[in-house]
């Protein structure tokens, strides 16, 4: 049963849903509308279930189209994977690779898609900043290959993780700051200042009020934003500080005016690191990835970078 034809029409089915419009599905694929509806009605036939709930509009798929979608996706996806096996056996590796990372990581994601591209010149990485809650359901269902994100979430399912580092959290203030000259900072401290922090839908927000929530504190920011850029773009004003995590030194440095004092180090430190879905076999994109990621010293060269901003001035 799984031929050009059905592949074409679980295209159409992935398509549909994700747009949620007929037209708009039909140019995702490169079709006319007729095409893609009559796609689908013929994936209805050979499956003989009612898979789109028809009206004058798209408005949604049944429950046994829900359960179509899924394995639609894992189809495609497998389908994927053994394109890009045959390839590299011919071939090199080629491909696109497809990358989830939370905000507050995506940082530290050069220092593997750098030298993931340098050795396999034919692939490609797509790479997209994406809530935590998101990458669990898109590696669910199997619109990532990988992902780069907290791997002590206990929302993230079945998967394998790879860790990376752990999270070292600073005080980033202006030079003249009340706490600059310090050597560490308590977190209660830091919550009577003027602060600028991510949004509280962002995990990395949620990890930073536990950790004023067990110093007895409670924080209120003057500003909340969902980008590491945009924070650092309000910090740089120098009349405002932020908590940061240390891999963000890694491509936002220290603005002028500013400088960083470690904060008390907490009695756990999360953790960033890669998880794929448990299933086999791996994609083969992914375990490329993994491979290099072996050589890669990512903590090391975090590390590094730290010790080179909390130098003397």
């Amino acid at each position: 049963m799984i031929g050009g034809v059905l592949l074409r029409q679980l295209e159409y089915l992935v398509a549909l849903a994700r747009e949620r419009h007929f037209a708009r599905a039909a140019d995702a694929c490169h079709v006319s509308q007729p095409s893609l509806s009559a796609g689908i009605r013929k994936l209805e036939q050979e499956l003989d279930t009612a898979i789109v709930r028809r009206g004058r509009r798209f408005e949604g798929l049944t429950p046994e189209g829900e359960r179509v979608l899924l394995w639609a996706h894992r189809i495609l996806a497998e389908c994927d994977g053994l394109r890009h096996d045959l390839s590299t056996m011919r071939h090199s590796l080629s491909g696109v690779l497809r990358v989830g990372a939370i905000p507050t990581a995506l940082t530290a994601a050069t220092l593997l898609t750098t030298p993931f591209c340098e050795r396999h010149p034919h692939a490609r990485v797509t790479l997209e900043s994406l809530s935590s809650r998101e990458i669990t359901r898109r590696l669910g269902e199997f619109e990532l290959d990988i992902a780069l994100t907290y791997v002590d979430d206990e929302e993230l399912g079945a998967v394998r993780t790879f860790p990376l580092y752990e999270e070292h959290y600073l005080l980033l203030t202006p030079r003249d700051g009340e706490f600059a000259a310090r050597d560490v900072v308590r977190w209660g401290e830091v919550a009577t200042l003027p602060l600028c922090l991510l949004g509280r839908q962002m995990r990395n927000r949620r990890v930073l009020d536990g950790l004023f929530a067990t110093a007895g504190a409670t924080v209120v920011p003057a500003i909340e934003t969902d980008t590491v850029s945009a924070l650092y773009a309000h910090v740089a004003s120098r009349r405002w500080s932020s908590v940061i995590s240390h891999a963000w030194l890694h491509m936002f440095g220290v603005p002028p005016g500013m400088r960083v004092v470690p904060l008390e180090e907490p009695a756990h430190s999360p953790q960033i690191g890669l998880v794929l879905a448990d299933r086999d076999p791996e994609p083969i994109l992914a375990r490329a990835l993994l491979d290099v990621t072996a050589e890669a010293d990512v903590r090391g060269t975090l590390e590094r970078v730290l010790a080179r901003f909390l130098g003397p001035a």
